[in-house]
């Protein structure tokens, strides 16, 4: 079952059932993320000590925008998760800003998905819905790629 299929089905479901997906199937991602990003800062700290960029920052980076736009969008929309995908998004800073530049780069990110989206949508629109599910898949589709292209 391929995961627009999965989305298309959980459309039509209640929002707590919707909010007991996400929780479920975004956390799993992000945790296998945070696992690959630890090895991979490890496995890279002395070859990139010079160099604070990584070959896969572009797609971090919108994994991180992606994250502050859920986090908004979420909330507008009644889920009551307070700060889960802000709290998140510190743990990918954890696993990843391994220098200030790298966690103010993140955290931009993050801020940059939330506030564009914050001018967007002041009400929870079908258009929020909508933008939500697309995010939910987005997010997801990064985390597996960067597990796929990284995978120790």
């Amino acid at each position: 079952m391929d995961l627009e299929y999965k989305l298309c089905r959980i459309r039509r479901t209640t929002i707590n059932e919707l909010d007991r997906y996400v929780k479920h199937h975004f956390r799993h991602a992000c945790q296998s993320l945070l696992a690959v990003a630890t090895m991979l800062s490890m496995a890279c700290g002395a070859a990139n000590a010079a160099s604070d960029s990584k070959p896969y920052d572009d797609r971090l980076l919108r994994l991180s925008e992606v994250l502050g736009a859920i986090h908004y969008l979420r909330e507008l929309c009644g889920a009551n998760e307070g700060q889960y995908w802000r709290d998140r998004m510190r743990d990918l800073m954890d696993a990843e800003g391994s220098s200030a530049l790298r966690r103010a780069k993140l955290t931009r990110a993050f801020n940059q998905g939330y506030r564009s989206y914050s001018r967007t949508y002041n009400t929870c629109s079908p258009s929020a819905q909508t933008a939500i599910t697309r995010f939910l898949s987005e997010g997801s589709d990064l985390s597996d790629g960067l597990l796929k292209a990284y995978p120790n």
